[in-house]
């Protein structure tokens, strides 16, 4: 792919937005991050993912620690902002590349290939499919479900300005899953619509 593509996936738990993510990055034959986006920031820094990963994706506590000169104290404040200057590099130096999560429609929004995408779905349905999936009963789904979305919309407004799903770049997509999530929900379809367009 000549033309620099970035999409950033942010979703609802149990929308099947991974996976979504995951049928993009084939389609397109690109490299997809999520949690091993960890793994790279701490190779690049010669430091331990694991120690990283204690703090990853967690919500910035501002009563705890404080900042100083432009430097927090605040574990997982700093490893949010390792794995968002990394994505910023990859993006500067012309990489491609799928992202989920990682407040990247926000770190990324002044590139001008970004396309950020938000995966909803039905309550109903994103509950049956987190019960096939970890094989819970409806309402142990559910709590789950409920404590996941809350947990992303914490981080994430913790480290941005914009609410959680509130950015005005994000294309929203209706997962409906009714027979599962198959394919991508034909997204690919209308990006390769939407490039050959711009």
């Amino acid at each position: 792919m000549s033309e620099q593509l970035i999409i950033s996936v942010s979703r609802e738990y149990g929308s099947g937005g991974h996976e979504i993510a995951q049928k993009l990055a084939e389609y397109y034959k690109l490299p997809m991050y999520d949690h091993n986006l960890l793994d790279e920031v701490a190779a690049s820094m010669n430091v331990s993912s694991k120690e990283l990963a204690e703090f990853d994706e967690k919500r910035r506590n501002k009563f705890l620690y404080r900042s100083v000169m432009g430097m927090n104290s605040s574990p997982a404040d700093n490893v949010a902002r390792m794995q968002f200057d990394y994505i910023k590099k990859k993006a500067e130096a012309g990489e491609s590349f799928v992202i989920v999560g990682r407040c990247s429609e926000i770190v990324l929004k002044d590139n001008p290939h970004l396309i950020s995408i938000f995966v909803l779905g039905d309550r109903e349905a994103k509950i049956e499919r987190v019960m096939r999936i970890y094989e819970l009963d409806a309402r142990h789904a559910e709590e789950r479900m409920i404590e996941k979305d809350r947990r992303r919309k914490s981080y994430h407004n913790s480290h941005c300005k914009v609410k959680w799903g509130d950015s005005p770049e994000l294309r929203s997509v209706h997962q409906q899953q009714q027979a599962g999530c198959r394919g991508d929900g034909g997204i690919s379809e209308k990006l390769h619509r939407r490039k050959a367009c711009s």
